[in-house]
């Protein structure tokens, strides 16, 4: 079945093109990244999805989630989409989290709007949801969101996209800002996650070797284009397009610079 249908879609500021007529299918069940350097409309296709672009931009082409139509369709209407269809992990939990609210409250809104949860049952699952990404200290659940690590702020965060069990997960770079033991652990969580919920997972990242971990097939996007799609092995080993290329090598030199480093030091 044919979760995401995007087709022909663009994304204008005033007359500048910020995706120009990209389209990508993601299966149920599949894992898809969007890669390619910043500004290069990867977020934007992703918010897409999900009818989240701010509502200055202008929007055109096909957006379909589930059958539904996204593109042109009132957010008030979308909203019943987001949870049980397709959720967003952002990039920076500290801002995408409230920061006057209880993380433990955050995370019993989705469950109460679209579980119908209530009482003993809603504490209980907000327990359980945060056990499933590995915070099991009751604290967290009564603290704010400047009272926890950037690590357990994501975790907080994957909680509350995965608490309405979505078809479809959609990482917007969901570890740039964390440092690399940190990272490592939540992509982990995530590919457990993943494969326990049979989920779909959209991945945005500028990061080949992340992307290459998290998914099996990839769009590569440049200023707001789709220049390249196939198996992540295959692209990644044989790119086709002079710019993929350029990723590649520069993805391999940096490599080879670390391990340089490492070789190195004594």
């Amino acid at each position: 079945m044919t979760l995401l249908d995007v087709s022909g879609l663009s994304v204008r500021a005033d007359a500048a093109p910020l995706v120009d007529a990209v389209s990508f299918t993601l299966d149920a069940g599949d894992r898809v990244g969007l890669i390619g350097e910043s500004g290069s409309g990867k977020s934007l296709t992703s918010l897409a999805a999900v009818g989240l672009l701010p509502s200055a931009l202008r929007v055109s082409g096909s957006v379909r989630l589930a059958g539904h139509e996204i593109v042109g369709t009132p957010d008030a209407r979308l909203r019943a989409l987001r949870g049980p269809v397709a959720q967003v992990v952002f990039q920076e939990p500290l801002t995408a989290l409230d920061p006057l609210m209880r993380v433990g409250k955050q995370l019993a809104e989705p469950l109460r709007r679209h579980l119908n949860l209530r009482g003993g049952a809603l504490g209980d699952a907000v327990s359980t949801a945060l056990s499933e990404v590995a915070l099991t200290d009751p604290r967290i659940a009564r603290a704010y969101p400047h009272e926890l690590s950037g690590g357990q702020r994501q975790r907080v965060a994957i909680a509350i996209a995965l608490a309405a069990r979505p078809q479809l997960l959609i990482a917007d770079e969901p570890t740039t800002a964390l440092d690399v033991t940190v990272q490592d652990a939540v992509l982990t969580l995530l590919e457990r996650l993943i494969a326990e919920r049979d989920m779909a997972l959209l991945f945005v990242s500028h990061d080949l070797a992340v992307v290459s971990r998290m998914v099996e097939r990839i769009v590569v996007l440049q200023r707001g284009v789709a220049v390249e799609e196939g198996p992540v092995d295959r692209v990644l080993r044989d790119p086709q397009h002079p710019y993929t290329r350029a990723l590649v090598a520069s993805a391999r030199s940096l490599d080879a610079a670390l391990d340089a480093s490492e070789g190195g030091v004594e």
